[in-house]
């Protein structure tokens, strides 16, 4: 079984690639920077030697890449059975006091590369009625102050979802939105606020697999907050 999970070296998308390596995957991951894939690759490859593990340096943002990641993927799987449009960024401002030019980071590797790229690995999917899994948030459903850009990324992604989902029901592809409140990765570095008000990435990745493994039933939105709520 093969799993396709973009951003996969830090926080969200480094558990998920951890969850499902742990129940048999071969993973498919991509990041920005080399030396953090190294590192994923080693150890994954140490600790589930029986797993296939490629990695590729691409930046999510760039359609190009996106495409040239999707067609080595094309060359060296002939199925995906797990696709997780995992990549973002999240850059704080408002609407009006944004630099110009952060919509359009935003919207390209929040949304873009995830079009791209599901686009592009559809026929993988489709062969074995796989499951897509997109990244959403919290900030998919509710806008909030020095949110920005961010949260129309969000919103789209949403949204993008919402139509896979409807356009996969009769060729047996599931979709899930996942919508995670504040999670502890590298987003939040920094912060002063304790441990105990974030929920743990891991915690994420174990529900992704739970909703996987479901056999005659889709989780088509899955919301997650810390237990106190959001921050």
């Amino acid at each position: 079984m093969n799993i396709v999970v973009t951003g996969g070296t830090k926080g969200i998308g480094r558990a998920i690639n951890e969850a499902f390596a742990g129940i048999g995957f071969n993973i498919i991951s991509c990041a920005r920077n080399q030396e953090a894939l190294d590192i994923l690759n080693k150890e994954l490859t140490n600790k589930y030697p029986e797993a296939k593990v490629f990695t590729q340096v691409c930046d999510m943002g760039k359609k190009e890449e996106v495409l040239n990641f999707a067609s080595t993927i094309k060359q060296q799987f002939s199925k995906i059975d797990v696709l997780v449009n995992n990549a973002g960024v999240f850059m704080p401002g408002t609407l009006e006091s944004e630099a110009d030019g952060t919509f359009e980071t935003l919207m390209n590797l929040n949304i873009g590369g995830s079009y791209h790229i599901t686009r592009a690995l559809l026929p993988l999917i489709k062969m074995c009625q796989g499951h897509i899994f997109n990244i959403c948030s919290t900030a998919s459903i509710t806008a909030y102050t020095n949110g920005g850009s961010y949260c129309i990324s969000k919103f789209a992604m949403l949204g993008m979802s919402k139509v896979l989902r409807e356009e996969l029901k009769p060729q047996g592809v599931r979709v899930t939105s996942v919508l995670p409140g504040a999670t502890l990765t590298h987003s939040w570095e920094g912060t002063s606020l304790p441990e105990t008000r974030f929920m743990n990435p891991n915690d994420i990745a174990k529900a992704i697999v739970e909703c996987y493994q479901l056999k005659t039933a889709v989780v088509e939105e899955l919301l997650l907050r810390p237990q106190l709520g959001d921050i």
